[in-house]
């Protein structure tokens, strides 16, 4: 029986400008990227077409992109593994414990929607020595910690996990917004059944809460894996990538090798692995998650 209350060319006639924009503002520059990464161009004259030249040298002579997916994929680990489960726990909370949760869950939610310019020079100024005012180390030295603190962002060693910070910071409240709403969506009746076999309080949420939410905490997953690759602009304001590319990642590298040093064909080598690794992790996270879901089932 068809359905449908208008005809299938009407429907195509209004998704087709979308998908066309769609296509021109993904596929196509991806197909160029592809093309652009087996060339030694500059990105203004002439380009020489060195087939898999750049790859290799990406993965045998520069000595920054190995570290750089190293960060990356240790950004992405906290964000997978530090912030999708503190936010899962949160939003349980706040389900269980506060009466009117909306706005406690909207506070949450603001640093997502402040500029990464702004979030970036204020933690800049928090990070800061004593000296300059910086609230940490002063803090630590008020008491008596003063061992403890540092040059948070001109440190190579430490510099990458204060920035690993401001993003957990920055987007746990994107997290618990998507958590809390999955939760909202189981229905009650489940739970009340549930507590009069005895199953109750974080028992229920092992039983209940988890194995309903998966659906809702892949998709979390999946964004925060390909947000943390795609980190940029936190960097880029904090630290630069120094120092002595101590924070650089993936896209950050990307950027200086295409715009700084007009490596553009490099550039575009190191973003279609990005690309690349961006589609292995989609695919392998719902896989993962599929079988879950049937176990659960």
């Amino acid at each position: 029986m068809n359905v449908l209350k208008v005809s299938r060319w009407t429907i195509a006639a209004f998704i087709l400008p979308c998908l066309i924009v769609y296509v021109g503002l993904v596929f196509i520059p991806i197909l160029v990227s592809l093309y652009s990464g087996l060339l030694d161009w500059n990105g203004i004259g002439q380009s020489t077409f060195v087939g898999l030249d750049n790859y290799v040298k990406m993965f045998t002579r520069d000595a920054v992109f190995w570290p750089a997916v190293r960060r990356t994929f240790t950004l992405a680990g906290f964000s997978m593994l530090v912030q999708v489960p503190i936010a899962l726990l949160v939003a349980i909370l706040i389900t269980r414990f506060v009466r009117r949760p909306n706005f406690l869950v909207s506070s949450y939610f603001l640093p997502v929607i402040l500029s990464v310019a702004i979030i970036g020079q204020l933690w800049k100024t928090i990070y800061n020595p004593a000296s300059m005012g910086g609230m940490i180390n002063q803090i630590l030295t008020s008491v008596g910690l003063e061992s403890w603190t540092h040059s948070w962002l001109t440190e190579p060693k430490i510099a990458i996990y204060a920035i690993i910070l401001v993003s957990l910071w920055q987007y746990l409240g994107y997290h618990i917004l998507i958590q809390f709403t999955g939760i909202q969506n189981i229905p009650s009746e489940i739970y009340e059944a549930a507590k009069i076999d005895g199953a109750d309080g974080f028992k229920a949420d092992r039983y209940i809460t988890l194995p309903m939410v998966l659906p809702i905490l892949k998709i979390s997953i999946v964004l925060s894996f390909i947000g943390s690759l795609q980190s940029f602009d936190l960097i880029m304001v904090m630290t630069g990538g120094g120092p002595a590319h101590a924070t650089e990642v993936l896209a950050s590298h990307m950027y200086n090798m295409s715009f700084l040093t007009m490596q553009y064909g490099y550039g575009s080598a190191i973003a279609n692995m990005l690309i690349t690794i961006c589609l292995i992790a989609t695919v392998l996270i719902n896989v993962l998650f599929t079988r879950l879901e049937k176990r659960y089932s």
